[in-house]
Order: structure tokens, then sequence, then C-alpha cells
């Protein structure tokens, strides 16, 4: 590129404004917008680590069209991938997102393109009816000639806001799982525990009368009343959990006309899985910090090179005098260094030097980080996994066998109403139980899934 620059420059002096023309147009024109703005690169990060695409709202239909699909996935009790496509489609903080993209490609695009020409004209009286007239057109060179290092940069910090725009996507897919499934969990507790409420209630009401006929002493009267008491007040806990677990969930989705399913998902047969942290170079957070390193680095060279000019400009002069020959020429302003030496002391080298090495030691930190991150979240959804199966294995089973024998018993009128109630109380106490074990599996399933895809977002969008 540069060869052909000075060869267009050698050229006589009427033709090299035509020529430089033309080869900064060149140039110019392989920098324009992508179809799309890089949202397909975005969509399909989303989809490999979600299995659901992202679809910004480019047009006037988009929203309409989000808008039918939505209805339609709302037509039946929400499930989780379900409530993930609402939320892609519908969350305005992912859209902003996206919108971000078109920001970090109008600066890519810019960086392709040279700074416009400076036109200059001139008109000089110099007595005795003779006038001298001056053209001049003002060319960046030195933006010419760094522009394809300040494109390379450009391009990383493209690539890099791609990936952040990803990284929201996942993250929000995320939050709305966990958000479904502590609402749903929570809806299932609140029956449980009307069922504990009303055995309790029948338990309070039947000593209440047998204490009227003499056959229940005071005292186990009010034991009975005081379990119905925190009975009525565990129901109403969860009442309350439910309404702010919902009320979660419902942000998140961009709407609240939707139907959650009534239980959690069963526990999965399949064990914890191998070692996860080999997985995590394909996560978004490290690719990101690495797009900010090469772009750092890319910077770090053109100010390298270009440390003894810091700026350089082409200018073509066209001179015409009264009674005299019209004269072309060629001119070139550089930038003297006297103040900023440019060398190893100058402010700007400094500045890329720092810039390059606090990305480099950030990207190395990120890793360390990511690596503790997978193994934590692999522990705790190995350790929840444990718990929800011995709950459904070991808890739930026996508790059913427990109270298969005291039904028995009662029925043989060797035990009372009352033990029966009471059993009941704590059959339905172990289901609760397992409920929540239940809920903390799928939601360290989820934990997993992030720290081995996507990070924990604190990674910002541009160096």
């Amino acid at each position: 590129m540069t060869d052909c620059l000075l060869r267009r420059l050698s050229l006589r002096p009427h033709r090299r404004a035509a020529a430089l023309l033309a080869c900064a147009t060149a140039l110019g024109g392989c920098a324009s917008f992508s179809p799309d703005g890089g949202i397909s690169r975005v969509s399909a990060l989303t989809a490999e680590r979600t299995g659901q695409p992202v679809t910004a709202w480019r047009s006037a239909e988009a929203p309409g069209a989000a808008a039918m699909r939505t209805a339609e996935l709302l037509q039946q009790p929400l499930a989780p991938d379900g409530a993930v496509e609402v939320a892609l489609l519908n969350h305005r903080g992912l859209q902003a997102s996206l919108a971000a993209l078109g920001i970090a490609e109008a600066d890519l695009v810019q960086a392709g393109r040279l700074r416009n020409p400076v036109l200059g004209f001139s008109r000089l009286a110099l007595g005795g009816g003779a006038v001298e007239i001056e053209r001049s057109v003002l060319f960046d060179l030195l933006g010419l000639l760094t522009m394809p290092a300040a494109r390379q940069a450009q391009q990383q910090l493209f690539e890099q806001a791609q990936l952040h725009a990803a990284q929201q996507a996942v993250l929000l897919a995320a939050d709305t799982r966990r958000a479904w499934f502590d609402a749903v969990a929570a809806h299932e507790l609140v029956r449980y525990f009307g069922q504990v409420q009303q055995a309790a209630q029948a338990s309070a009401e039947l000593a209440q009368r047998m204490a009227k006929g003499g056959n229940f002493s005071p005292l186990e009267q009010l034991r009975e009343q005081a379990f119905q008491a925190d009975a009525t007040a565990g129901l109403m806990r969860a009442q309350r959990d439910a309404t702010q677990a919902q009320e979660r969930l419902t942000p998140l989705l961009g709407t609240a006309a939707y139907r959650l399913p009534e239980r959690l998902p069963d526990l999965p047969a399949t064990p914890p899985p191998a070692d996860a942290s080999t997985a995590i170079e394909q996560r978004l957070d490290l690719l990101m910090a690495t797009r900010a390193t090469q772009a750092a680095a890319a910077g770090l060279d053109v100010t390298q090179a270009t440390r003894w000019l810091a700026s350089a400009d082409l200018t073509l002069r066209n001179r015409s005098e009264t009674g005299s020959a019209r004269a072309r020429g060629a001119g070139v302003d550089v930038e003297l260094p006297l103040f900023d030496m440019g060398a190893g002391g100058s402010p700007r080298a400094r500045r890329a030097e720092a810039a390059y090495l606090q990305a480099a030691h950030r990207q190395a930190d990120l890793r360390v980080q990511a690596l503790s991150e997978v193994r934590q979240a692999q522990a705790a959804w190995r350790q929840a996994y444990e718990v929800a199966r011995h709950y459904r294995d070991e808890v739930v089973p026996l508790r059913k066998r427990i109270s298969e024998q005291n039904l028995l018993r009662y029925n043989g009128m060797l035990i009372s109403v009352f033990e029966l109630l009471a059993d009941a109380r704590e059959q339905v106490r172990a289901i609760s139980d397992y409920v929540q074990a239940l809920r903390e599996h799928w939601v360290a399933t989820v934990d997993l899934q992030v720290a081995m895809t996507a990070g924990s977002g604190n990674v910002p969008a541009q160096p």
C-alpha cells in the first residue's frame, strides 16, 4: 500500500491530487457497514450457550414479530426454555446491549476511512490590479499509512463488543432460568405448606372438641393450637416468597401474562459431570479479555511505529498570479517533537505501554479467577445433586413407608388420630425439603453453565 502511494506521489505535480484521491477512495471504500450490524455473530454465540438465538429490533416490524411469538409461547404453561426465549425476545436491557454494537461498528468503519481532506482557498491583492490566488488540499498522510493497524485494533474492539452483547444475553438467560426455578418451587411449596396448615387446623379443631368432652387436657389442646398457629405463619411466609419470586421473574420476561407449571422438573438420573475446567477456553469473558489485549497490542504497535511522527499531512497547492504562469506543488507538514520527544519518556508511548500491560494482566488474572469459579460451581453442583438425590431416594420413600405403617396401626386402633395427623405433617415437610433441594440443584446447574460459558459479567465492555 505504501509503495503504491509513493509511486503515485512521484507522478507529475498536476496528477498527484488525482492519484492520492484515488488511492484514498480505494482504501476508504473497503470500510463499510455489515448488513446485520454484527448481530448474527452474537446470535450464534448465544445459541451455542443457551440453545436460543437473539434478535435485535432493527426494524419497525421486529417488536410486532416478537409480540406474536411471545403470545404463542404463553398459550401453554411456561417451561424453562420457553421462559428464556420470551426473555431474549422482549428484554429491553438486552436490546440496549445489542444497540451498542452499532456504536462499535461505527468506530470500526471510521477507523477504515481517512479523515476528510481540508480544502483551502486564499486571494491576495498584490497592488496595481494584480491578484494572487492559492488553492490547497490537505490530506492526513499519517492516518493513511497507519490505517491498517488502526483498523485491526478497532476490529478487535468490535469483536469484543459482540462478545459482550452475547455475554449479556447468556447472563439474561441464566437469570431467567434461576427466577423460573425459584418461582415454580415457591408456588409448589405454597401447596405443601397449605396441606400442613390444613392438617394442623383439623388437629386443632379435633383437640378442641375432645377438650370440651373432657377427653383432652388443656396443655395438649394448647400444643395443637400452637402448631396450627405456626403452620399458618409458615403458609403466609410461603405465599409471600411465591409473590416475590414471581415478581423477580416478570421483569425478565417483559410480561406478566404467563402461567407456571405446578412442579419442578424431575431430578436427572445422570451423575455429576467430569472436570469442566477444560471447557472455559470458550468462556465469553475470557474471549473478551483476549480481544482487549490484542487491541491494546495493536495500539502499542502503532504508537511505537509513530513515536517520532505524531502527525504528518500532505498538502497539494495550486497558485495563480495575474500575468504569471500557474504554479503547482506539494508539501508535507510534520509535527516537530520538541516538547513531546516521543521516545521512552513520551506520555503517548507510556500510555500505550501501560494500556497493554493492564490488558495483559487482566487477562491472566481473569483466567485464574475463571478456573476457580468453575471448580466452585462444579463442587456446588455435585453437592446439590447428591442432596436432592438423597431426598428422592432415601428420605421421601422412607417417610412414605412410615406413613403407610402408621395408617395400618391407626386402622388397628393402635395409635390415635393425632399421631396420624402428626405423621402426615412430617411427610409433607419431607416433600417440601425435597422441593427445596431440587430447586437448589437446578439453580446450581445454571450457575455451572454460566461459569463454563459466560463468566460473571464483571469484565468491562471496552478496555
